[in-house]
């Protein structure tokens, strides 16, 4: 497999959040209709409005390293966006950036190791497993394909087949599982703005195989 590229700045974490943003903005509407039959309609709307505030919030405050940039952009998420978006992804981001610390550049196996602990905090928040029809779907194959040396192409291939997994399963956590058996057929919009996540990362350079 190729290897993430072990350089992941403090300007490259920007350029992903960036890319991440673009991507929000492109998928907003379609984001927000996979959410309509299964939750409150506005999975969409809301990460948009978290995502600008996200690069507002590193434009004013220009973090020095990359775990200073996620760190920024999930306290931002968490303050900006409602429903359970910004507490989840945002918890991703944070979590991430504080196990980063303060190096100015993180190889493949320290960003690996971040995620992880991002995942980890997200599990703990929210309860979901893979399995539960919920961003977990995408996001535990994609940090695992990074644990395993994988190229974040590798881990935005992944996160999109964990993403598509969730259109056959019956959700068990969030609003989703209300509907119990009618649930199924519906592909969750946090598992596929987790796919966007790291297609984002793909696309920023950081994912690069070398």
């Amino acid at each position: 497999m190729g290897r993430v590229n072990p350089a992941l700045t403090a300007a490259g974490a920007r350029e992903w959040l960036q890319r991440f943003a673009t991507a929000v903005d492109e998928h907003a509407a379609e984001l927000t209709d996979l959410d309509r039959p299964i939750g409150d309609s506005d999975h969409g709307v809301n990460l948009q409005r978290g995502t600008r505030a996200v690069l507002a919030a590193l434009e004013a405050a220009d973090p020095p390293t990359p775990g200073a940039a996620l760190t920024k952009a999930g306290s931002t998420l968490v303050s900006t966006v409602g429903g359970a978006s910004g507490p989840l992804f945002g918890t991703l981001l944070r979590r991430t950036g504080k196990a980063l610390g303060d190096s100015g550049s993180v190889d493949g196996a320290a960003l690996a190791t971040g995620l992880r602990a991002g995942l980890d905090a997200v599990v703990a928040l929210g309860g979901a497993q893979v399995g539960d029809a919920t961003l977990v779907d995408a996001l535990a194959p994609a940090v695992e394909a990074l644990e395993a040396g994988g190229s974040a192409a590798e881990a935005a291939e992944a996160a999109e087949r964990g993403a598509a997994s969730t259109d056959d399963l019956v959700a068990r956590k969030g609003r989703a599982s209300y509907l119990g058996d009618r649930g199924t057929g519906h592909r969750d919009p946090g598992a596929v703005s987790i796919a966007l996540l790291f297609a984002a990362l793909a696309g920023s350079g950081a994912g690069e195989g070398s």
